[in-house]
C-alpha cells in the first residue's frame, strides 16, 4: 500500500477488519498466491472506490455483492463504480454473497 494517502490507508484497514464471512472465506483462497500463483491484494483503493480483491498484474477486480447491493440506488451505485474502474482498464468479477458462502 505504498503511496497510499493517511485516509486511504486507515480505511483500508476498517474494511479489512470488518469483512463479511464470504471475504474471509474467499480471502483464504486468495491470499498468498493461491490462486493460479497470482498476487491479490484485500480492500485496495482505485480512485475513490476500493475494490474487494485486486491482483494488479492481471489488471482483475473480484467483488463479493451482499445485502448493500440489492435496492436500485445501490445497483446504480454500483453501476458507476463498474465504469470508473473499467475505464482504468480492470476486469470486475462480481460473485453474490451466497455463492462465495456455498462454494467455499
Amino acid at each position: 500500500m505504498r503511496g497510499l494517502r493517511l485516509h486511504e490507508r486507515t480505511r483500508a484497514r476498517e474494511l479489512r477488519r470488518a469483512q463479511t464471512p464470504a471475504e474471509e472465506r474467499l480471502w483464504n483462497k486468495l491470499r498468498g498466491r493461491r490462486l493460479g500463483g497470482f498476487k491479490f491484494v484485500r480492500q485496495a483503493p482505485i480512485g475513490p472506490f476500493f475494490a474487494d480483491f485486486l491482483c494488479r498484474e492481471q489488471g482483475l477486480v473480484v467483488e463479493i455483492d451482499g445485502a448493500t447491493h440489492s435496492t436500485d440506488e445501490e445497483l446504480q451505485r454500483d453501476a458507476r463504480r463498474s465504469a470508473f474502474i473499467e475505464a482504468l482498464g480492470y476486469r470486475i468479477l462480481r460473485f453474490p454473497m451466497g455463492c462465495v458462502r456455498r462454494s467455499f
